[in-house]
């Protein structure tokens, strides 16, 4: 765990949050060696000025240099100027505020103490991540703007926002601190980001017990956080993405997060992107003659003209995608004209592109699992007894899956691999799993996802632990290339 340490101007500014040890002036920072000596430190910057080449800003500026982790980082400081910019959701703004033109809070390490405002001051935070941040929406034909959002210095809270400021700090401080142990200093930290409520997770108790233990070997400290954790980024140099990704949930928030701090994330943002859109994924693999199924994006704008198009160059059976299902949901099988206009208006109703492509039946899909652009584990799923995918998802919510396998990479067919390669290598040097169907000796990619599935006893089953140690090593490799 990192040690906590807060910068002010002056010590005669600073309440009594925490005990004086911990929190030092600006001169000291910038002038002593001293606290830069011990890299795992988290410096929360409460200077009254960010401006730039002001002390605040050499303080995060120093405090990057050193090796530490601190908040706000330079780069957060820089992109205030973009801050109007911010696309928010503002539903919860227009529920509890209708009847007003401006909305004015503060937010504390995240938080807000403004009902109806929370949701929003995450979101913000996640984006500016700054100890206090003062905000102010108004109110145009109904729709909500930023009007200004800006760092505000603590010595100048009211009464009540000093209180509200030092809850917030002490609950920050307390997940920053919560678990430490007396052993010996690991190297690194890694946070594996992980959903309790998730049904389908990417990786079982199990796998993530594993994950853990293989980062022990290595001489690192592996936790787990959850969806709610994301102000203690700032404690770990990594972050591992063990719940299912999506661009509109809090994975790709934490990604950019994560990324914006300088840790090592897998997957990143921009993987995330690729990945979870099928649409930009069959279009990337085309472009790039990486075998797929014969393949239409069906408009809702057009849709009469190219639901015709999917009809003659694909025919019936086809199979509909929406473009950022995962785990087999969102796609339907469609047997004739009448069944095809069905679910494109069902679907259009989520998504105005739909990617329509031949059905190719197998009695499994091969799974590549490609890490740094070098396959780590090779499987076979087998479809779902009595159905055409590998997942059959019921009506009562119970969901099934066939059987599966594991073969030595060196033994699986070098169609597959290379092809899985190829496809997994467009989109960077992350962690993958390909799919690919084999069929009448081709083969054909169906889909690159990012966060693949790695269960214990599944893709573990042939290579077992040294799964989980390839995983764990290529963390620490991309860590020490960064000098964290």
């Amino acid at each position: 765990m990192a040690n906590l340490v807060v910068v002010v101007d002056k010590m005669k500014d600073w309440k009594v949050y925490f005990q004086s040890d911990e929190v030092i002036t600006v001169d000291q920072y910038l002038e002593s060696g001293t606290v830069g000596r011990h890299k795992a430190t988290q410096v929360i910057n409460l200077c009254s000025s960010y401006e730039y080449m002001s002390d605040g800003y050499y303080c995060s500026l120093l405090a990057e240099a050193r090796g530490h982790r601190v908040m706000p980082k330079v780069m957060t400081i820089n992109d205030l100027s973009q801050s109007l910019f911010v696309k928010l959701n503002s539903q919860e703004l227009t529920k509890h505020f209708a009847d007003q033109q401006a909305v004015e809070f503060k937010i504390f390490f995240g938080r807000s103490f403004l009902p109806g405002t929370e949701k929003i001051a995450r979101q913000l935070f996640e984006k500016f991540t700054l100890p206090i941040i003062q905000v102010r929406f108004t109110q145009h034909d109904g729709q909500w703007q930023l009007q200004d959002l800006s760092p505000f210095p603590f010595t100048e809270l009211t009464s009540d926002e000093q209180d509200q400021f030092a809850d917030a700090l002490d609950k920050f401080s307390m997940k920053m601190w919560a678990g430490q142990k007396q052993v010996k200093k690991a190297r690194y930290d890694l946070a594996v980001l992980i959903d309790p409520q998730e049904k389908m997770p990417p990786s079982d108790p199990s796998a993530i017990r594993r994950f853990i233990r293989a980062a022990s070997r290595l001489g690192m400290s592996m936790e787990t956080i959850g969806p709610q954790d994301i102000a203690r980024l700032g404690e770990f140099d990594g972050l591992f993405i063990r719940a299912t990704t999506n661009i509109g949930n809090f994975t790709y928030r934490f990604a950019k997060a994560a990324q914006s701090q300088g840790l090592v994330v897998m997957d990143d943002p921009e993987s995330i992107m690729k990945c979870t859109n099928k649409v930009f994924l069959t279009e990337l693999l085309q472009q790039h003659k990486v075998p797929v199924p014969k393949s239409v994006i069906i408009r809702q704008i057009t849709s009469a003209d190219t639901m015709a198009r999917a009809e003659e160059e694909i025919g019936f059976p086809m199979v509909l995608k929406i473009p950022d299902g995962a785990f087999s949901l969102g796609v339907t099988k469609v047997k004739d004209r009448q069944e095809l206009e069905t679910q494109c208006a069902r679907i259009f109703e989520r998504s105005s592109l739909i990617l329509a492509q031949e059905f190719l039946p197998t009695d499994f899909d091969w799974r590549v699992g490609v890490l740094n652009r070098q396959p780590i584990f090779v499987c076979r799923y087998f479809m779902s007894r009595g159905h055409w995918q590998i997942y059959q998802h019921h009506q009562s919510g119970r969901v099934t899956s066939g059987d599966f396998d594991c073969v030595d990479i060196k033994h699986a067919p070098k169609a597959v691999v290379d092809a899985a390669l190829k496809a997994a290598n467009l989109i960077g040097s992350g962690l993958y799993g390909v799919d690919v169907k084999e069929r009448d000796g081709k083969v054909y990619v169906i889909e690159v996802n990012d966060n693949p599935s790695i269960d214990h006893k599944v893709e573990d089953l042939f290579l077992g632990d040294l799964v989980y140690d390839r995983v764990i090593t290529e963390f620490l490799r991309r860590i020490q290339l960064r000098g964290l």
